[in-house]
């Protein structure tokens, strides 16, 4: 049978015998009602946890909306008209509304960018700008020693409702919510102390209660403030499908709970061999996002077993000082030693792909030159298919295979 994957804009293709085929993890089949905009306009109508946004913002107050940068799959073009409908029925001025485009530790945007990320009608309506690291303010300390220190155009506004999407982070827990603004506009170094906890068991993927880092970055949000938050979660087409609205971490909670009943996938053992992909563009554009999928594949392949990553990677590794960890560590397990006496944000994506590398091959299918990714320890394939009969050789006949083309999205759970 042929499969196919996300390949930056295009597909590849992994033609297998069906005998061989485990299963093909896509979404769970759950109700379904409105979708896209008219989706975000019934979250906003019922939000959870809150009074209606237009009850919350006032006529002079100064509003931060805080979106996704380029490197997120977040609609926010069609999110922000039925929002700001919301916000200019408060008599809230377009003047006094600014769109700010969460960085994090991510390169800025071309106009041209900004402009696709928030939609024709935002763009002409209000201020649309990039999170600045460098000219943030602290507004505290959390109870384990990260600084909050959040863009200026963030701290300093009247009002700040958040943006996002809702799917798994192989340390968060789940994206969306406070990630919004720790690490979306916080200094690099902010990010770092926050992120260093990733190394505690329980930052994983589906974690959120008993998850350090979690906990960390929500209470850094609350220290900062955030009136309001619009999160979605997105179907393998990149449609929304369930919008949430209203508190921080209410309509946070509500929407992983959706998000389990939709990409929460039990298997019944592992894989021999494991082919997954972010899903294409922009989840794939480089090699530091494209290790999210990656990272959701290890729960799914055996010990000794293979993982084919497809990704285009289209803008290369992704990250300066994850570019500088993979290209010159002599081992993948120095970068393990390393991140445990030495944490640097990018170095612990470095790391991760180097903790997968002890359990497991990793082909890698991209636009990367071939002696690049034999560099970062990694097998460079010119094709999905080349990849996956490579691998089919080493394991033989017998061998059990799983798909995974949004490997971003689905989370996989093996019952023994």
């Amino acid at each position: 049978m042929k499969l196919e994957f996300g390949f930056g804009a295009g597909v590849q293709t992994v033609e297998l015998p069906e005998e061989n085929l485990m299963g093909i993890l896509t979404a769970n089949d759950v109700p379904r009602g409105r979708t896209n905009e008219e989706e975000v306009r019934r979250a906003l109508r019922h939000p959870i946890g809150t009074p209606p946004l237009r009850e919350i913002v006032h006529p002079g107050e100064k509003i931060a909306i805080v979106t996704s940068d380029i490197t997120r799959p977040v609609p926010t073009w069609r999110i922000l008209p039925a929002l700001l409908d919301e916000l200019y029925a408060a008599g809230v001025h377009p003047e006094d509304v600014t769109l700010v485009f969460a960085l994090g530790s991510h390169r800025p945007h071309t106009p041209e960018e900004r402009r696709k990320l928030a939609g024709e009608r935002a763009f002409s309506e209000i201020r649309c700008v990039d999170s600045d690291p460098s000219d943030c303010v602290r507004l505290g300390v959390t109870d384990a020693g990260t600084p909050v220190d959040i863009t200026r155009v963030v701290a300093e506004a009247d009002r700040r409702i958040c943006l996002g999407n809702i799917e798994y982070h192989y340390f968060a827990g789940y994206s969306g919510g406070a990630k919004a603004i720790m690490p979306g506009v916080s200094t690099r170094a902010a990010i770092q102390a926050n992120h260093s906890m990733m190394v505690h068991p329980e930052a994983c993927a589906g974690n959120l209660d008993t998850n350090p880092l979690r906990r960390d970055l929500e209470q850094a949000a609350a220290i900062c403030g955030v009136d309001f938050i619009v999160n979605v979660v997105l179907d393998e087409h990149k449609q929304i499908v369930r919008a949430v609205a209203g508190d921080l971490t209410l309509a946070h909670r509500e929407g992983c709970r959706f998000l389990d009943g939709m990409y929460l996938k039990e298997i019944d053992s592992r894989a021999d061999i494991v082919i997954v992909s972010q899903g294409g563009a922009p989840k794939d554009l480089n090699l530091y996002q494209t290790q999210k999928a990656l990272d959701n594949a290890k729960h799914a392949v055996k010990k000794g077993g293979t993982i084919i990553l497809i990704g285009s990677c289209r803008e290369g590794l992704g990250e300066r000082v994850f570019e500088e960890w993979m290209c010159t560590a002599p081992t993948p397990e120095s970068m393990i030693e390393r991140i445990g006496r030495d944490f640097q944000l990018g170095g612990h994506k470095a790391a991760a792909i180097a903790m997968v590398l002890q359990s497991a091959e990793i082909y890698l299918v991209s636009e990367l030159d071939e002696r690049l990714v034999e560099r970062i320890f990694l097998k460079p394939a010119a094709s999905a298919q080349e990849a996956f009969d490579r691998a089919f050789a080493r394991h033989g006949s017998s061998c059990r295979v799983l798909a995974m083309p949004y490997g971003g999205s689905t989370l996989p759970r093996a019952r023994s």
